[in-house]
């Protein structure tokens, strides 16, 4: 006597079950379900019979007692986890010992929770009075400052933490997507064309694996580009984007398209320098007019030709003196006791 859990996930199409489920419900003696199951309708029509039942715990411990072969509870989406703790101590108590098992019938692919972000999502922008009058100028500064603190917890060496602080991010795309998606002009989108859309960039971008405008492996393709260094997908990759932005500009092009000019001013120093230089512009434009402005901006340039990142530099140099100073104070502050 035994009784089978057929667990399955609401992420993946109902009637989309492995082959050992399959192999579980035509062999079962019973096939029990709730009403709701949205495998039901499946199960039924590949003529697997189905008995509609209530799920409760004693029920489905007398079922199984009272059959020779198994019996197959198809699990609910959520897990059933209670009904399954409940039934586990009927079990252990019954006059005849019944056999307990869980089985996975589908599994998540990866990413399948993002359908959950998703779904929440949708359902706070409905329900909750805050979510519901936000818009993209008002959740702009939350996305600015989810920014840093996941930059800050890299830079602490806080991994642990990293994860929660790249969530905060992954809301802030989920929320401006479906904001977007109650607009009816040709601005709307939702998070499938944000996904779609930068899919389709990576794609492009990397034709020394997927092949000249094609997935890796598509048949008919002859992958004419390689990169055999991180510099050459650098450089590959600012060739198309230059490409990208003739083609969307016209002749009228900036070699400075795309810098956002709101970032911080270290930063923006060291990105518009690295544009200019893969310009090949000449060495007398790498200056500015004012003389403290001159200074930041010449070491800005020593950076960018040493290869570090004037903006991180100057941030862990920020941490250390902060560190030194916490330190101070601590040693000179007198003694409470």
């Amino acid at each position: 006597m035994s009784l089978l859990f057929l667990a399955t996930t609401h992420r993946v199409a109902p009637g989309l079950l492995s082959w050992q489920a399959w192999r579980a419900l035509r062999s079962a003696s019973r096939v029990l379900a709730a009403a709701d199951h949205p495998q039901l309708p499946y199960v039924r029509e590949a003529d697997v019979p189905v008995e509609v039942i209530a799920p409760d715990a004693r029920a489905l411990v007398t079922a199984a007692a009272a059959q020779a072969g198994h019996v197959v509870w198809i699990a609910s989406p959520d897990g059933d986890e209670e009904l399954m703790r409940a039934v586990g101590a009927l079990a252990v108590a019954a006059d005849e010992p019944v056999e307990l098992e869980v089985m996975h019938g589908s599994y998540d692919l990866p990413g399948a929770r993002l359908l959950d972000l998703v779904s929440v999502m949708d359902t706070l922008r409905r329900e909750c009075p805050w979510d519901r009058k936000q818009t993209h100028a008002s959740l702009a500064p939350y996305l600015l400052e989810e920014a840093y603190e996941v930059l800050d917890t890299i830079e602490s060496g806080d991994l642990s933490a990293l994860r929660e602080e790249l969530g905060d991010v992954l809301l802030q795309v989920a929320f401006h997507s479906v904001v977007a998606s109650e607009r009816t002009d040709e601005t709307a989108f939702a998070i499938d064309d944000v996904a779609a859309a930068i899919v389709d960039k990576l794609v492009r971008r990397h034709p020394h694996v997927f092949g000249p405008g094609g997935r890796s492996g598509q048949v008919g393709r002859e992958n004419t580009v390689s990169a055999d260094s991180a510099e050459q997908v650098t450089a590959n990759w600012e060739d198309i984007k230059a490409a990208e932005r003739a083609a969307k500009n016209g002749a009228e092009t900036s070699i400075f398209d795309g810098v956002p000019m709101g970032q911080p001013a270290l930063a923006l120093a060291a990105q518009l320098q690295r544009r200019a230089a893969r310009a090949d512009a000449p060495p007398e434009l790498f200056a500015a007019g004012r003389e403290l402005a001159a200074e930041l901006f010449a070491l800005v340039s020593k950076a960018r030709v040493e290869g570090i990142d004037p903006e991180t530099e100057l941030r862990a140099a920020a941490r250390e003196f902060r560190d030194r100073v916490e330190a101070w104070s601590h040693e000179a502050a007198p003694d409470a006791r």
